[in-house]
């Protein structure tokens, strides 16, 4: 399967992909953004059919004390579907982003993320985008946005009703083999899995995570027959 050409820049509109003055760790991401194909990110791939529901997640490199780190949330227990599952800010597109195909991914990633996070997207620099993947349980046609957070500003929970906190991971710490599990759900599939910041980071953030710290040529060996169901406390 060969991966969809689609535009992700409208700098008319003030929004691109831009990959210049980006630190320089950054750029084996901006790399394996480029070449890396659908399938070799998830087996789990939007139906031909063209149906699923079309959402972005705003995948955010910062540099913080420790270096390196990505931003993450946790979704409050109280919801319905995945309670207390870490994630990538996120959500569904609206019909004031724009065409799915288009810059619009990119406005909705930047969107969820001011509202879940209480990010300043003025201070996001987007750098890349990877294919989209899909999410059978949910229908959701997921597209990954890649960005930089060049200038940071104060995040925290917005509305507790959808977020529990928000979080920041070093980079270090994703890549310790320490921290690496593989995560057992009861149906009998099997992910790979992070156990940082208190939390069990697994399912299709995970998933994610893991594919960009292989492919950007970060990843660590690590004790795959090592597993933790999921509801694992520290």
């Amino acid at each position: 399967m060969t991966r969809a050409k689609e535009t992700y820049d409208d700098r008319a509109s003030g929004i691109a992909v831009i990959t210049d003055g980006l630190p320089d760790w950054l750029l084996p991401v901006v790399s394996a953004a480029r070449t890396v194909a659908p399938e070799q990110l998830s087996r789990f791939l939007p139906p031909e059919s063209g149906s699923g529901r079309q959402s972005a997640v705003l995948v955010l490199f910062g540099e913080g004390e420790r270096g390196p780190e990505l931003l993450l949330m946790e979704r409050s227990s109280s919801l319905r579907s995945h309670p207390g599952q870490p994630s990538f800010p996120g959500g569904a597109l609206d019909a004031e982003d724009g065409d799915p195909a288009a810059s619009g991914p990119l406005r909705a990633a930047l969107r969820e993320a001011e509202e879940e996070t209480g990010l300043d997207p003025s201070g996001v620099q987007l750098f890349g985008v990877l294919p989209k993947l899909y999410i059978p349980v949910s229908g959701f046609v997921v597209t990954p946005v890649l960005g930089w957070w060049r200038a940071p500003t104060p995040v925290g929970v917005v509305d507790p009703a959808e977020t529990a906190r928000v979080f920041t991971v070093p980079v270090a710490d994703l890549t310790d083999p320490a921290n690496r599990v593989t995560a057992h759900h009861p149906s009998g599939h099997q992910g790979p899995a992070f156990l940082v910041a208190s939390a069990l980071v697994w399912g299709f953030t995970a998933g994610v995570i893991d594919r960009i710290l292989h492919f950007a040529g970060w990843e660590r060996p690590w004790d795959r027959a090592r597993q933790v169901p999921l509801d694992w406390r520290p």
